[in-house]
């Protein structure tokens, strides 16, 4: 079987899913028209869904999901109500980053978390083909007590070369597994930044020129250990096994508590009138275009918060904005945890 449909709601985009993905020799593209919560726009995201059978003749995951560009997600012109106070760069941007992720969440969720058994893992980032947890702006796993499968996963995509679509079914224990077969003071580079991640994209991209079947059909993204580049956070094999060690609990504990002291004041000063324009502009109130400026991405880039959510499935959400990567979140948290030094290394 060999689907095609077009605009599709979210709601029959998560039944075609939950079909073709059950299916073994079920194979689906779709598109999903969902209205932002701006309100004004339709975004047109492509899915692709697979069954298990075609893991073996093609490169990509069961199920991927993308826009044309990352206009998709962050609008050029952004309505929302200004009317409270004088104009204010950092209310516009965190209004902006609270609609965005906000829709990051839906549409992750809404494609993963109907079936906790069906769908275990998903992530979304601002890069394709997919790129290591730590580097993605949000995570879902239907198992909160396989949150820290971000780590492990991470780890074995960037030192031992492998794609995430070849990986991401494994259990923690096997990844775990390949993390202790690494060489003890084995390190590895994580981008901090969202420019870093396409760096390192683009790097394995070129690799992969090199030898047209790993493109395409091996499960190596490139040979070996990803080279550490200008701006990476070193991350060793000893700090991730001691946090695969780590009671699932206090792990969670220590992402809500990481969550909690990200929020700074800067953001903290923007969000209750950001909030207020938001709901101004869910009542009808007026609203005029807000043109978005570099100074509006820098504070998103700099401020925007991290949510950590337990789900009613017993599943786990890490998310942020899509300009921003998830390891500000676990480096904190495994700073918190003594596991790892707050100035790196």
């Amino acid at each position: 079987m060999d689907d095609t449909h077009e605009n599709l709601s979210l709601e029959e985009a998560q039944r075609l899913v939950r079909a073709h993905l059950s299916n073994d020799m079920a194979e689906a593209a779709f598109y999903v028209g969902t209205p932002f919560r701006v309100g004004r726009w339709t975004c047109n995201l492509s899915v692709e869904s697979r069954g298990e059978a075609y893991k073996l003749s093609v490169y990509h995951i069961p199920m991927s999901i993308w826009g044309d560009d990352r206009d998709e997600f962050f609008l050029r012109r952004e309505p929302h109500r200004l009317g409270m106070g004088p104009r204010s760069t950092s209310v516009e941007a965190a209004a902006m980053a609270i609609d965005t992720e906000g829709d990051v969440e839906d549409l992750l969720l809404g494609l993963c978390a109907p079936d906790a058994g069906l769908v275990t893992f998903g992530a979304c980032a601002d890069w394709w083909p997919w790129r290591a947890p730590l580097e993605s702006n949000a995570t879902y796993h239907a198992h909160a007590a396989a949150v820290a499968r971000d780590l492990a996963l991470s780890w074995v995509h960037v030192h031992d070369g492998y794609k995430m679509g070849s990986i991401a079914e494994l259990s923690l224990d096997e990844l775990a597994a390949r993390a202790f077969a690494a060489p003890e003071g084995a390190r590895i580079g994580i981008a901090t930044l969202v420019d870093g991640v396409r760096m390192h994209g683009k790097e394995d991209s070129e690799a992969s020129l090199d030898d047209p079947r790993r493109r395409y059909f091996s499960p190596l993204a490139r040979k070996g250990a990803r080279p550490i580049g200008p701006g990476d956070a070193v991350l060793t094999r000893e700090q991730v096994l001691r946090a695969l060690a780590t009671p699932p609990g206090v792990l969670f504990e220590a992402l809500e508590a990481s969550a909690a002291a990200l929020r700074d004041d800067e953001w903290r000063a923007a969000e209750p009138l950001a909030r207020q324009a938001i709901h101004a502009r869910t009542e009808g109130a007026p609203t005029r275009e807000i043109a978005v400026t570099e100074r509006h991405e820098r504070f998103i880039e700099q401020h925007a918060p991290y949510h950590v959510r337990r789900l009613p499935n017993g599943g786990v959400l890490l998310a942020t904005h899509p300009f921003r990567t998830l390891w500000p979140l676990w480096s904190n948290a495994l700073a918190l945890l003594g596991i790892r030094p707050r100035d790196g290394g």
